[in-house]
């Protein structure tokens, strides 16, 4: 039974055993699922699913099989083309949500849960505004972007966060572990960068509970506090990343990583330059990568011991005379060595170093030179949420890189 259910969930990527499926046709004999597809749904995801990171995936699976079962809350692709308006959503709603109570957004669920099928049932057309169909910008309880507060969203993004129920919605995609990340995720990636010591040169301020015990004892048990310094994590971060160039199209996704990074105050020290395709001798302060507005290179080495761990981040998309020929730098000086002789340098100087690239290709492309020679220089991740995982655990390893 559901042999392409089972088929469509392993080539979506999800690793099922044959006791998990085994377990869910036990499940399915003895009623579990009460001949219902959403307690079905419910059911095999909690038998089947190991990790939140897979819930997309199960998703996806499970509308690819089941989506020709008619259900009377079945959206078609139609309706969610026509919904799709998710550049036209009104800046009111940002207003609206500070002034909304749970009084106001009291609606009759089964009222509007009937209402939203007899549409469903009858609309042909798209619609935008009005108070009838399901649409968007509209008054009635069911569409969105529109102004009414409560009842069912349909497709689109949220608004006044009001909706009791939401349709046609990929609700675990930014749950995947393979997606490009986002500002809370980089959050806690980095947060696997602590190495906490409690000998950094700042004020005792911490009862030492252990340290007070033993002195009052030894005071004939007259109190005696005593202080320790706080154990703060040590970690010193160098942060480098490619700006501009084939770098734009990922300015965002850089500017979030910026942001996480120094919003993660519990670093001990935090240093971030950026460079344009590759490390020559010069590295600029800010993204632009104006030329003058920089440090040298050397002065990095000089100054920034080699504890400190490093993170490069960059697509690695430059012509091979970039790397290897010293004349390859278009935007500066480079001090009369190639880039691929300041990586070396870098790899020379820092004991962690990890390469984070937002196109990564698979395996050793030969199409991508530069690329495949940067891998065999330092451990390189593809930007996803499982791939700087895996280079936050590979900074923090005792193994040099």
């Amino acid at each position: 039974m559901f042999v392409k259910f089972f088929d469509t969930l392993k080539a979506k990527g999800l690793h099922v055993t044959l006791t998990e499926w085994l377990t869910l046709q036990e499940a399915l004999s003895k009623g579990l699922c009460n001949s219902s597809l959403t307690d079905f749904y419910y059911v095999a995801r909690m038998i089947l699913v190991k990790s939140e990171t897979e819930f997309d995936k199960f998703d996806m699976a499970f509308d690819e099989v089941f989506k020709g079962i008619q259900s009377e809350n079945e959206i078609s692709k139609n309706m969610l083309r026509w919904l799709d308006k998710s550049d036209m959503i009104d800046e009111q709603h940002e207003e609206m949500r500070h002034v909304m109570n749970e009084e106001q957004i009291q609606v009759d669920k089964e009222d509007v849960e009937q209402k939203f099928k007899d549409r469903l049932r009858d609309q042909d057309s798209e619609h935008n505004g009005g108070s009838f169909w399901i649409g968007t910008m509209g008054k009635t309880s069911f569409g969105n972007t529109g102004g009414n507060m409560g009842g069912i969203r349909v497709g689109g993004s949220t608004g006044y966060q009001s909706a009791f129920q939401v349709i046609g919605a990929r609700k675990y995609r930014d749950f995947r572990d393979d997606r490009i990340l986002d500002n809370r995720q980089f959050q806690m990636a980095l947060r696997k960068l602590r190495q906490f010591s409690s000998k950094l040169d700042i004020p005792k301020t911490e009862l030492d509970i252990d340290g007070t015990i033993d002195k009052t004892c030894n005071n004939g048990g007259c109190l005696q506090i005593v202080m320790e310094r706080p154990r703060k994590n040590a970690v010193k971060l160098l942060l480098l990343m490619d700006s501009g160039g084939t770098m734009i199209p990922y300015s965002n996704l850089l500017n979030e990583l910026f942001q996480s990074v120094h919003k993660s105050n519990h670093y001990k020290d935090v240093k971030t330059y950026y460079f344009h395709n590759c490390i020559y001798s010069k590295l600029y302060k800010t993204p632009e990568c104006e030329n003058g507005d920089w440090i040298d290179t050397e002065w990095m080495f000089r100054n920034l011991d080699s504890d400190y761990k490093v993170i490069i981040v960059g697509d690695a998309a430059m012509a091979p005379e970039e790397l290897y020929s010293t004349s390859g730098n278009y935007r500066g000086p480079n001090g009369g060595l190639s880039g691929m002789e300041w990586l070396q340098l870098m790899k020379r100087h820092y004991k962690k170093i990890v390469w984070l690239n937002p196109k990564m290709a698979p395996g050793h492309a030969p199409w991508r030179e530069a690329e495949t020679a940067i891998k065999g220089m330092f451990p390189m991740y593809k930007l996803t949420v499982e791939g700087l995982n895996r280079a936050m655990v590979r900074l923090m390893t005792n193994k040099n890189t």
